[in-house]
């Protein structure tokens, strides 16, 4: 059974169609890397499920609930939900443990206890618990996403929405968040979307892959199909080669 499943999901910005009827659905203990070029429409569409946009049309459900908007959601399906924002959208005037456990501490958790919780999750994502009085001024952009993603998972959420969780990181960093991910949502049963920029290794790191461009789904099925299959898109952005269905600079001049 889909954990997560959308129905032709629509998402205008006045005469702007950002996202086209989009179909997708992703079980529990599934991770999914969402690919596409700039501006295709998947950070749009990662918002409307976190439910920070409000789709013109569609319907997306969870555990076969028909959800809205987080101000419609009752407040434990959107502790169910933790996401990774592109900037981090970390509090600057906090520290570390602080913004980890920012949501933790809403919620009526002890700040002692949220705390030691927030302390826990900093090996996790590769920082040592020493760094969690430190404030997002102190840290290096990777360092600030890793900070982001502890507070993602803080909640123990059952989907996570990850918006280019790797950008800034080196390769072997890279690498290790997109292992990290995979073992998340195996071990926890958390379905995982994640929109990523990186190619390497991505169909080892994630089960299955998802090609959006031009707010239209253009591909979807399991990671290791992706190698072999010649579907147009999915081959030009695997491949990163400037033939194909997705304009680049130099093919459009």
């Amino acid at each position: 059974m889909a954990r997560l499943a959308v129905e032709n999901l629509v998402k205008r910005f006045g005469a702007l169609e950002a996202v086209k009827g989009v179909n997708l659905s992703l079980a529990a203990g599934r991770s999914l890397a969402l690919i596409g070029p700039t501006a295709a429409g998947k950070s749009v569409f990662l918002k409307c499920l976190a439910g920070l946009y409000a789709p013109e049309q569609g319907r997306i459900l969870v555990d076969r609930a028909v959800v809205g908007i987080t101000d419609e959601r009752p407040a434990e399906l959107n502790d169910r939900i933790g996401m990774l924002f592109q900037q981090n959208a970390l509090f600057d005037s906090l520290p570390v443990w602080e913004n980890i456990a920012f949501r933790l501490i809403a919620n009526g958790m002890a700040r002692d206890e949220a705390r030691v919780k927030a302390e826990a999750l900093l090996p996790r994502v590769g920082l040592p618990a020493a760094n969690a009085d430190l404030f997002p001024a102190d840290l290096s952009g990777g360092m600030q996403k890793r900070v982001g993603f502890a507070r993602a998972i803080a909640t123990e959420p059952d989907i996570l929405l990850l918006d280019n969780p790797t950008a800034g990181l080196d390769p072997i960093l890279a690498a290790r968040v997109d292992g990290m991910i995979s073992d998340l949502a195996r071990e926890s049963g958390a379905c995982v979307i994640s929109v990523t920029g990186n190619m390497v290794g991505i169909t080892d790191a994630y089960d299955e892959i998802a090609v959006m461009h031009d707010g239209v789904l253009r591909w979807h099925g399991d990671a290791k199909a992706a190698e072999s299959d010649d579907n147009a898109w999915l081959r030009q952005l695997l491949d990163g080669s400037r033939q194909g269905p997705i304009s680049t600079m130099t093919s459009a001049a």
